[in-house]
């Protein structure tokens, strides 16, 4: 599990501010925090950590020192000033059910021959327990054919007793579809007839 350093945030000072300084600001909220605690963290850090953590992951958080086990609850990305505004933390609690979302990740896409791959549901939303949180569900679509479809309840997060899915089973995740690549006709170039 990742860790990421973070210091409680004075209100006084504006996100703004923060982020011209440097800092992505942020926010932990739990059932076991009397109040949320405003945080910020070192742009630097917050990036390196969002290559191979995102939302619906689970790290470790230590604000002043003190370690919180957390879920990535949302990351607020502006891309028009390509940056990070601000993470919210969820304080994870070992026996309270929580709800997040896992990735869905295709693999052996490069495997299909005939079709193009349609990604239908980029996440699947579940509630669990801490022990049992997910980030990432791989879906491996090589043996695919032009007509199959792969649903939530096909997956193997959707057998997994300690995940309650809440996406719908029926719901389509991937399915390959036939190419249509109607030929386009060229415009025809008017000719300038001279009077």
């Amino acid at each position: 599990m990742n860790t990421l350093k973070a210091e409680k945030r004075s209100m006084a000072v504006k996100a703004k501010k923060l982020r011209r300084e440097g800092y992505v600001v942020g926010n932990v909220f739990g059932k076991e925090l009397q109040d949320s605690i405003p945080v910020m963290m070192n742009k630097k850090d917050a990036e390196k950590l969002l290559k191979t953590d995102h939302k619906g992951s689970q790290i470790m958080l230590e604000v002043d020192g003190q370690p919180y086990d957390v879920l990535i609850k949302n990351v607020d990305f502006n891309p028009m000033a390509g940056r990070i505004d601000s993470i919210e933390f969820q304080a994870l609690v070992s026996d309270e059910m929580v709800h997040s979302v896992a990735e869905v990740i295709l693999v052996n896409h490069e495997k299909i021959a005939q079709g193009v791959v349609q990604m239908e549901l980029s996440e699947i939303a579940y509630k669990a327990l801490p022990a049992a949180l997910v980030d990432h569900v791989q879906v491996d679509v090589g043996n695919m054919k032009i007509g199959d479809a792969i649903r939530v309840k096909d997956l193997d997060i959707f057998s997994n007793a300690d995940i309650s899915i809440k996406n719908d089973p029926e719901t389509i995740v991937v399915a390959v579809t036939a190419v249509h690549n109607a030929a386009v006709p060229e415009p025809e170039k008017a000719e300038k007839t001279e009077e």
